[in-house]
């Protein structure tokens, strides 16, 4: 399955009394697949999956696969937790809602060791025939998804690649040089994603793309056609959004960006919340920036 270059990690549309906005999530969805992004990764950690209730993430499935099929783009749910039974049973019906591909994020707080790692994406990719693509992100789930573990699990039939957001270019080539051509490493820092591309990664899973997709789309066409100066251009003119959306934590930053924009996206749920004051300037000057106000 070609998932594409940038694949964007869709923010969860909500009400003003943090329900879930099932019409606007279809409005984002056919909105950010106009403006660069190849496909949508939905109910992931950018999607506030931890605050998600099952049926939440089953509906999200329906509205937004509705758009994303409708366009011939594929949908990538997002279905891990700390509990490899629920991870289990969240993809079985990802798929049956007619999702196209599994990303699953290492379970997060419990900590397992290298082993439990393995036996965990072993089980999901056994549990649906549609291609899974872990995710590793160790400073959210305090667990590092190791290279000769990705080895391990490459080898699983339908487990087609990684989300690798460690932030560690050496661990990203150790993956790369482990896996088979064929095995997709995407970058999951968008700061890196040109390094990234450099190194032979298949492309980014993405939050900035909310803001600058089509930028981004960019920056990858002209690494592909190999215009290093101009890729290099542009990836020095996107950085500043790359790291101005990640200035308190990740969704609150982009949803406070899209909602200046006029693109409707709503509030964080709790924990999260909004954007303070200090935050709000340095966002609104990159908009300014950029055009986008």
């Amino acid at each position: 399955m070609d998932l594409g270059r940038v694949i964007t990690a869709m923010v969860t549309p909500m009400n003003s009394d943090f329900s879930v906005n099932y019409d606007k999530a279809q409005e984002l969805a056919g909105w950010l697949l106009e403006n660069g992004s190849d496909a949508l990764v939905v109910t992931g950690t950018t999607g506030e999956s931890p605050t998600l209730q099952q049926q939440e993430k089953l509906k999200l499935y329906a509205a937004v696969g509705e758009v994303c099929h409708g366009a011939g783009k594929p949908l990538v749910a997002g279905t891990g937790s700390y509990d490899t039974a629920k991870t289990v049973e969240l993809s079985k019906m990802a798929e049956a809602m007619g999702a196209d591909a599994i990303l699953a994020v290492t379970p997060q707080y419990n900590k397992p060791p290298q082993e439990g790692l393995y036996r965990h994406f072993k089980k999901v990719a056994s549990a649906v025939s549609i291609p899974v693509i872990a995710y590793n992100v160790p400073a959210r789930t305090s667990v590092n998804l190791e290279p000769d573990t990705v080895k391990r699990i490459a080898s699983l039939d339908n487990v087609i690649g990684i989300k690798e957001a460690s932030g560690d270019l050496d661990q990203m080539t150790r993956m790369l040089r482990l896996t088979p051509p064929d095995f997709y490493v995407y970058c999951g820092d968008d700061y890196l994603a040109l390094p990234a591309l450099a190194l032979g990664a298949s492309g980014v899973i993405s939050v900035a793309s909310h803001i600058i997709g089509r930028e981004m789309q960019e920056m990858a066409a002209a690494f592909e056609k190999g215009d290093n100066a101009a890729a290099a251009e542009l990836h020095l003119r996107n950085y500043p959004a790359y790291k101005t959306l990640f200035i308190r934590t990740s969704p609150i930053p982009v949803k406070y960006a899209l909602n200046r924009m006029g693109v409707d996206v709503g509030p964080c749920r709790m924990p999260l919340v909004e954007l303070d004051e200090e935050a709000r300037v340095r966002v609104d000057q990159l908009l300014r920036d950029l055009g986008r106000i």
